[in-house]
């Protein structure tokens, strides 16, 4: 069932504030110290998985981005040639690390608006595979601009659980093979927050 921007934003208070691009400033290196990634790490108690956004435009109906979380002995997100930020998560070349659930609402709350909505997609995998993901996606960027669907599925196919994936440049042929399988967890998230709403204020506490 689709959540509200309210429901979706119970935990958090103020809301996210999203640039124009959902993929404006991919490639650009980014290093976050040792420091702060240890502070942030954050392990979820659920099984191995990884889980695939695929934001799509509510006006062309075409896939507009893709990301992807990883739980593993830790849960991260890569947000391959994404715009995607947030003071207290840590950033290591598009892999964002002390991704809690407060965190993760706010990265879907930072796609969701009236021009788009975000489309997951959960499949649990070996342990051993989910630290293969990992390391993989720590290796993968910084992905430059307008490969974010490509740069994920190169992490996938070298999971056991993923070897048929397609190759694709494209969100939505993506998401459509994760839909076809039949130990995928889809969710819809839906928010009807204007679509220009100008520069990324004061970000909501996720720690």
């Amino acid at each position: 069932m689709p959540l509200s921007r309210r429901a979706l934003l119970g935990r958090l208070g103020a809301a996210s504030v999203l640039p124009l691009g959902l993929s404006a400033c991919g490639g650009d290196p980014v290093w976050a110290s040792e420091d702060e990634v240890s502070r942030a790490i954050y392990r979820h108690d659920g099984p191995p998985a990884v889980m695939l956004f695929t934001m799509i435009s509510n006006r062309s109906e075409e896939g507009a981005h893709s990301g992807l979380m990883v739980n593993a002995s830790q849960r991260v997100i890569f947000d391959p040639a994404g715009s995607f930020n947030h003071p207290q998560l840590p950033e290591r070349n598009d892999v964002f690390f002390g991704i809690n659930a407060a965190a993760l609402d706010f990265y879907i709350d930072y796609h969701a608006r009236v021009t788009y909505r975000v489309r997951t997609n959960e499949v649990s995998i070996s342990a051993g595979s989910a630290e293969r993901a990992l390391a993989l996606v720590q290796q993968a960027g910084p992905v430059g601009p307008a490969r974010c669907n490509i740069a994920i599925v190169e992490v996938l196919r070298e999971l056991p659980e993923f070897r048929a994936i397609p190759n694709s440049w494209f969100p939505k042929n993506t998401m459509n093979y994760f839909e076809s399988r039949s130990d995928v967890r889809t969710a819809l998230y839906e928010d009807d927050s204007p679509d220009n709403r100008g520069d990324l204020m004061r970000a909501p506490r996720v720690r």
